[in-house]
C-alpha cells in the first residue's frame, strides 16, 4: 500500500530524548516499510526514517528556540500532505483533531490515531462536529468519553522486538521514567520507595509548563538519600536503566491513554507496579508482569512481593502482545478495511 504518516512536529521521528507519539510513529513506519509497503513520512527535518521523508520543520519544535507558533507549522504540514492525497491509498494522521478539516475534503481514506486524553470538556464540540472521522484508540479506556465517534479499532502500541534486551539480573533499585508533572505522581513513587527502604532512580524531563510544580512540590523530595535524579534518557540509556531495575513504578493520577513506559519495561523483563487508571488494566496483568495498586500501602506490599514474579514471563508477554510487528499488522488491517 501507499501510506502517508503525518507525525507531530514537537519531536523528531524518533525523538532524541523523551517523546511518546513520535516514537510510536517511527516504530510503526519502520515495521510497515519492512513489510514491503511504500511509506511517506511528514515530520520534522531531523527525523531518521526508512520512509520518504517530507521535512515540514527544520528540526523538532521542542528543541528549536526559533520555532515560533507550533500550530502554524502543523497547519502548513497538513496543507502539504493533503495536497498530495491522491498519491496515497490511505493517510494516517497522528496530530489529534488538527487534520479533521483537511480530511473532510479529500476522497483518500484518512484515519487518525488519538494519542492523548479525551475526557476534557473542550474537546466534545470538536468531535461532535467531525463525528464522521475514522478514529483509532490506543486503549479501550481512552475512547470512553467519545462513544458516538467513528471508532475503527483499538490498537495497543508495540515496539521493535529487539529494541531492548531481556535482563535477568538487576541492581535492586526501583525506577521512575517519564515527566515530572502532577499527573505522573513522582511524589508517590518517592514515598513508595522510601517506605519500602529501596533506592529509587528517577529519569524524567521537566517541561517549562511543569517547572513551577517541580520547584514547589518535588525538588525537596529529591534530596532524600534513597532518591537519585538521573535526568532525561534516550533509548540507549533506557536499556540499562529499565533492565537493571527490580520494578518500574507507575503511580499515575490521570486517565492514561496507554503508557509506553510499561511495555518498554516488559521488554527488559522488568515488572510494573501501577495505579489502575485509564489503560493500565489493559496492559498490566497482575501477578504476571506486575501489580495494580490503589494506595501507597498496597504498593509497598507489591514491592515486597516482586520476588514472586518471573522476569522471563514479563518478556514473554511483551513478545506475545506488544511488538511493533503486531501493531503494524493491526494497522494494516484497518487501512485495508478503509480502502475497501
Amino acid at each position: 500500500m501507499r501510506i502517508a504518516q503525518i507525525s507531530p512536529l514537537y519531536e523528531a521521528v524518533p525523538p532524541k530524548g523523551y517523546g511518546g507519539t513520535e516514537r510510536v510513529v517511527s516504530w510503526l513506519t519502520e515495521a510497515l516499510v519492512a513489510a514491503g509497503h511504500e511509506l511517506t513520512l511528514f515530520a520534522s527535518g531531523d527525523s531518521d526514517t526508512s520512509a520518504r521523508l517530507v521535512p515540514c520543520a527544520p528540526r523538532a519544535l521542542r528543541l528549536d528556540p526559533q520555532a515560533g507558533d507550533a500550530i502554524a507549522a502543523h497547519v502548513l504540514m497538513l496543507e502539504r500532505a493533503f495536497l498530495r492525497a491522491e498519491e496515497f491509498d490511505v493517510i494516517h494522521a497522528h496530530v489529534d483533531y488538527l487534520s479533521f478539516p483537511f480530511a473532510r475534503r479529500v476522497e483518500t481514506p484518512v484515519v487518525t490515531t488519538l494519542h492523548g486524553r479525551l475526557d476534557l470538556p473542550c474537546l466534545q464540540p470538536v468531535f461532535r462536529e467531525y463525528r464522521e472521522q475514522a478514529l483509532v484508540s490506543i486503549s479501550d479506556a481512552q475512547r470512553k468519553p467519545l462513544p458516538e465517534s467513528d471508532w475503527r479499532a483499538t490498537i495497543h502500541h508495540g515496539l521493535p522486538r529487539d529494541l531492548y534486551r531481556f535482563s535477568r539480573h538487576t541492581d535492586g533499585y526501583l525506577a521512575f521514567l517519564g515527566r515530572i508533572s502532577p499527573e505522573k505522581r513522582v511524589d508517590r513513587a518517592i514515598e513508595i520507595a522510601v517506605r519500602a527502604g529501596r533506592k529509587l532512580l528517577v529519569a524524567a524531563k521537566i517541561d517549562a509548563a511543569d517547572r513551577a510544580y517541580y520547584e514547589r512540590e518535588i525538588r525537596a523530595l529529591f534530596a532524600h538519600p534513597l532518591v537519585e535524579y538521573v535526568g532525561e534518557l534516550d533509548d540507549a540509556d533506557k536499556q540499562e536503566f529499565l533492565g537493571r531495575a527490580d520494578a518500574v513504578l507507575f503511580p499515575i493520577d490521570w486517565p492514561e491513554p496507554f503508557g509506553l513506559i510499561m511495555i518498554e519495561a516488559f521488554a527488559c523483563g522488568t515488572p510494573v507496579i501501577a495505579w489502575p487508571h485509564g489503560s493500565v488494566p489493559e496492559v498490566v496483568e497482575p501477578g504476571v508482569n506486575g501489580f495494580l495498586c490503589s494506595d501507597i500501602d498496597s504498593a509497598v506490599r507489591a514491592v515486597e512481593n516482586l520476588r514472586c514474579l518471573d522476569r522471563a514471563r514479563c518478556r514473554e508477554r511483551f513478545e506475545e502482545r506488544f511488538t511493533s510487528d503486531r501493531m503494524a499488522r493491526d494497522y494494516l488491517a484497518t487501512y485495508e478495511r478503509l480502502a475497501a
